[in-house]
């Protein structure tokens, strides 16, 4: 992060937001990786230097772990850099614009960190892909990306909102079935 700077947060994020963007459920790592995601697109939004606690920036990930995430990551990352581009640039130019799609990669960390179950499932996948998507088109100054980023966005907002109905519905008729409902 010293060398690098802001890139270099770009790459952290990336690199904490990969694990996640298979369907394959890592339980208790999305809070501490989402919060670093967090943590470093905060102060990019606020247009404050790239910066960790010490204890974060401590932490080092084992050779191997670190090397089957990038693994698995090329190939995410690669499908997507092969189809990105400089276009719509009206959508990342300028750099304030860039710090607003820095918001949404907030809010789906935000949504990574939540400890919740496996099931239902891409609970951590989709704040994954937005994450990914929208800090890679703006690295690509991609405004194509950062479309289907805001619209993964959307799709995930759906999800959440769907399951969250369904839950509440499953609650209801418990309480109505047990007697605990007014």
């Amino acid at each position: 992060m010293d060398t690098l700077g802001g890139r270099a947060s770009a790459l952290l994020v990336l690199v904490c937001a990969l694990p996640f963007c298979s369907p394959i459920t890592l339980p208790g790592l999305s809070t501490p990786f989402g919060l670093v995601i967090f943590l470093l697109s905060l102060r990019f939004a606020l247009g404050l230097a790239p910066w960790l606690p010490k204890r974060l920036r401590r932490v080092t990930l084992p050779p191997k772990t670190l090397g089957k995430i990038l693994e698995a990551g090329s190939k995410v990352i690669g499908w997507f850099e092969r189809r990105m581009k400089p276009r719509w640039r009206l959508l990342v130019d300028p750099l304030w614009k860039t710090r607003v799609h820095a918001v949404m990669v907030i809010l789906a960390a935000m949504v990574l960190m939540l400890p919740l179950p496996p099931v239902p499932p891409f609970t951590n996948t989709l704040p994954a892909l937005v994450i990914v998507i929208l800090t890679l088109s703006s690295l690509q100054k991609d405004g194509v990306g950062i479309v289907a980023g805001y619209a993964v966005f959307v799709g995930m907002v759906i999800y959440f909102a769907f399951w969250a109905a369904v839950i509440v519905e499953a609650c209801q008729r418990l309480a109505q079935k047990f007697g605990l409902g007014a």
